[in-house]
Formats: structure tokens, C-alpha cells, sequence
């Protein structure tokens, strides 16, 4: 498990820079992270970069620009489309948790859970965090995976915890 964090923590230190990021909202840091744009796009058009930017603290589960490409292009746009503004808001506060919990909180939660935790996100449905083959993932509630690439990713009103597929509610 220790070692599990150390390599978690590695990759965050060689992927962003945590100190600067450290300076704004979550928002902000995901603004400043050309990795993060498609995010930063559907924020947007789902109108909740101001509830972002609020106080919290909040855990972003937040996926690169790698993984909303994994979804069907047309339904990407279709979903960043106003009239989809619903839809899309439903689909990134899956994304979303109350609270900051920091990498080693999710590992704490973890070995209490025996592996597994599930927690309530903003849209009111739950994610379960588990931890498989030695990696930490996420599964939806369609049994979907994607997988925790980096944590601690702190921002002054929550932290960010980067995975590498966009979960779907039901």
C-alpha cells in the first residue's frame, strides 16, 4: 500500500507542478493545465465553473483531455450543446465529491473498506473507489472503470485527482 502512494505521489510531482496550482480554486489549476482544456470546455458549457470556484472544499475526480476522447466525438459535441446543458452538468458532478480528500484519505478509506469505498457525489449517485491490481480506480454505477493517474493536485478550494476515463452516471 505504501508503495502504491509513493509511485501515486510520483507521478503527481512529475506531471504537474502542485506548489503554483496550489494558488487558485480547482478551477484555476484545471485552467492552467492545457491537459484539462476538454474540462475546462464542458465546465463551461454546463455553467459550473462559479459553483467551482466557491468555497467547498470539493474533490474533483477530473478526466485529461485523453479521456473525454474516448467518447464518441458527435456525442461530445451533442453534450456541449445548450440544450444538453442538464446532461452535461448531471455527467460532471458525477465527477464531483463534497469534501477534500486527499490521496491518503482514499488509501485510509480503502484499508477500512477492505479494498473498497463508496462515496456520494454532487449529482447524488454514487462512485466506488477501489483499489485492483494494484492501481486505485473508480467504477460507475454502469460497472465502468477508470483508473486514478494522479492525486493531490491541490487547489486552495478542494484537490484533483486525475483519471484517465469520464465515468457516467446512470
Amino acid at each position: 500500500m505504501k508503495k502504491l502512494v509513493t509511485i501515486l505521489i510520483a507521478v503527481i510531482a512529475l506531471s504537474f507542478n502542485t506548489t503554483a496550482n496550489a494558488q487558485g480554486t480547482i478551477v484555476d489549476v484545471a485552467v492552467s493545465n492545457e491537459n484539462f482544456s476538454t474540462l475546462v470546455t464542458a465546465l463551461k458549457s454546463a455553467d459550473l465553473v462559479s459553483a467551482l470556484q466557491a468555497d467547498g472544499p470539493f474533490t474533483v475526480f477530473a478526466p485529461t483531455n485523453d479521456a473525454f476522447a474516448k467518447i464518441d466525438k458527435s456525442t461530445l459535441s451533442s453534450l456541449l450543446e445548450k440544450k444538453n446543458q442538464k446532461a452535461l452538468a448531471n455527467i460532471l458532478t458525477y465527477h464531483v465529491v463534497s469534501g477534500k480528500l486527499s490521496a491518503k484519505d482514499v488509501v485510509a478509506a480503502l484499508k477500512k473498506g477492505n479494498g473498497k469505498v463508496e462515496l456520494k457525489a454532487l449529482n447524488g449517485q454514487k462512485l466506488t473507489v477501489m483499489q485492483k491490481n494494484g492501481k486505485i480506480w473508480l467504477k460507475d454505477q454502469n460497472g465502468n472503470y477508470s483508473e486514478i493517474t494522479a492525486t493531490d493536485v491541490m487547489g486552495s478550494n478542494g484537490v484533483i485527482h486525475v483519471i484517465d476515463s469520464v465515468v457516467m452516471p446512470k
